[in-house]
């Protein structure tokens, strides 16, 4: 197998600024995505603060608007993004296939700082006249796409989709760059069906992200020629602003939906994917015993790759499709359910008859399979066109949504937090303070988000900046105070995390190479891995990566899955 390129850094900047040494890159990811998360948190506090108290008018309603767009934007983009695939896929994917780096490292720095401005754009954003974009996080047209519709439509919605344009090239390098590295770097022995899950299933959003990211390339510069070159590809003929009826002919915004639902649905696989595969990993360690399955579940994981591509429709029930399209896109919705339910039986299985070590990591790895579980029956509403018109924009979509792109993903990406930490810094976090956090976030969120499924059911809409004037969403209201207070809850509870993370950095227990007695090729590595990851010759292969025995004694219940000379 190909081998990476071997670069030493010699400088403080080439070594922790502008760095090509994957390790560094990404925890630039993660501590950029960290930043973005502490914004997004504030938002989402100020969003729950109007929507438990209007008649405070804390925000306007235009910049009501502005912050949902954002705090959508933001989470979804730049922190899960940034952390969980491109943070954690950098720093692991070399370790564990026994490469000495990425396939091309100087495109992988580039990529970071392809994304850094984007951040900085979207942050600016909030500065300019009229705010923040406030065209909602999928920027529909005609809101978007004319400067005049609200004041979030003029320059922060330009802003808003340059900063898309640099975080889709990023996006898009850093997959070319993943592909071609579980491709072609692997150390010797490193078949594909021995590289962990984890690897997989950055494997499969690599493909997914570099296949639907370019039809939102597409659909952002032809809306930038809408709004600034006057074309009409998202703008019908007769539209009536002020009295006046523009000029645009022969545009649909129903164009702008398809292409940005074709990035969007896979988009949910492209960041929940990695979120699975760190769990299996996390259970093999803490269960002491192979992983059931592990082929079904590369194969399951193909099938949801290729399903994911061909089901975007179902957020379009009810934009006046042809029924037989909507039933075609409920069935290929519901079928994506077969393989998904494979690998949560396959995460379920492999607990039985194990022997389970209580370590922080396995508090989030069990958290993580039971939301997929909860979000996933959840999401069965809302794959057939006959139960979802009736929920479509409640706040049953909100619950479903953040259950599985927020809770799933950011439950999974903290577990590998504190499973990764001594690789990535040679210590570990407080036990005490990581158990605290666990519990003060784990059980609130998952309230959060169940309460408001019932908050759909009873007809409470969101996006409204006042419920309080319509009568039929009064049934709803009444949980709005208790989600908001569960809401602070999590929101101070990260406080405990971002304390324990930084001063662990410093006065942490020290730890060993492999402190989890892993298997998996990253704990044959120094901690912290140094650069080339392997101080002397890459480590050889000779088995797959989950040799546990929980018969034998715990000391010696493990077999690492390669050896080092």
């Amino acid at each position: 197998m190909a081998v990476a390129q071997e670069h030493a850094p010699q400088t403080f900047i080439s070594k922790y600024v502008f760095s090509t040494d994957h390790k560094v890159i990404g925890l630039q990811y993660i501590l950029t995505a960290l930043f973005m998360g502490i914004v997004g948190s504030a938002l989402a506090v100020l969003i729950r603060a109007q929507i438990t108290w209007p008649e405070k008018a804390l925000v306007t309603p235009e910049n009501y608007i502005s912050l949902v767009t954002m705090h959508g934007t933001i989470m979804v983009f730049f922190v899960v993004s940034l952390a969980l695939v491109s943070g954690f896929g950098n720093f692991l994917i070399p370790l564990m296939l026994g490469a000495r780096d990425m396939a091309y490292p100087f495109l992988n720095m580039l990529s970071y700082w392809t994304v850094v401005p984007a951040c900085l754009l979207v942050l600016a954003s909030f500065l300019v006249e009229g705010g923040a974009a406030a065209a909602g996080w999928t920027a529909y047209p005609p809101l978007s796409a004319l400067p005049e519709a609200v004041p979030g439509s003029g320059l922060g919605q330009t802003l808003w989709l340059l900063a898309m344009a640099l975080f889709i090239a990023s996006f898009t390098m850093g997959g070319l760059n993943y592909i071609a590295t579980i491709l072609n770097c692997r150390a010797r022995g490193m078949t594909l069906m021995r590289m962990p899950l984890t690897v997989w299933t950055y494997f499969m959003s690599a493909i997914l992200g570099v296949l639907s990211f370019p039809p939102l390339t597409a659909a952002a510069i032809m809306l930038l020629l809408d709004r600034h070159g006057g074309t009409s590809f998202f703008l019908p003929e007769g539209l009536v602003f002020g009295n006046e009826t523009l000029p645009h002919q022969g545009g649909t915004p129903l164009l702008f939906q398809h292409l940005f639902w074709f990035l969007g649905h896979p988009e949910v696989y492209v960041l929940v994917l990695p979120g699975i595969g760190i769990t299996f990993d996390l259970l093999a360690t803490f269960a002491r015993r192979p992983i059931f399955g592990y082929r079904t579940s590369v194969w399951s994981l193909v099938v949801v790759g290729f399903l994911s591509m061909i089901v975007w429709g179902h957020h379009m029930y009810v934009t006046g499709m042809n029924p037989y399209v909507g039933e075609y896109f409920s069935i290929a919705t519901v079928l994506i359910t077969a393989p998904f339910a494979v690998l949560g039986l396959n995460l379920v299985a492999s607990l039985w008859r194990s022997r389970i070590r209580m370590e922080v990591p396995m508090y989030w790895a069990l958290g993580t399979i039971a939301v997929i579980g909860l979000g996933g029956f959840g999401g069965l509403f809302l794959a057939t066109s006959i139960s979802d018109i009736y929920f479509h924009e409640s706040f049953f979509v909100v619950g479903h949504f953040h259950l599985m792109i927020g809770v799933v993903t950011v439950l999974s990406a903290l577990g590998g937090t504190y499973y990764w930490f001594p690789k990535m810094f040679g210590r570990k976090m407080s036990v005490g303070l990581a158990k605290l956090h666990f519990w003060t976030t784990y059980l609130p969120v998952v309230a959060v988000f169940a309460l408001m499924h019932f908050q759909g059911l009873s007809g409470l809409l969101r996006r409204y900046y006042d419920h309080t004037i319509y009568e039929f969403q009064e049934a709803g209201i009444g949980l709005a105070l208790p989600i908001t207070i569960l809401v602070f809850v999590v929101t101070g509870s990260q406080l405990v995390f971002i304390y324990n993370f930084f001063v662990s950095m410093r006065r942490g227990e020290v730890a060993s190479a492999n402190p989890w007695n892993g298997t998996t090729l990253e704990w044959t590595a120094p901690s912290p891995a140094p650069h080339g990851n392997w101080p002397g010759a890459l480590p050889v292969v000779d088995r797959h990566p989950y040799d546990y025995d929980p018969a034998a004694p715990a000391e010696a219940d493990f077999k690492p899955q390669g050896t080092v000379a």
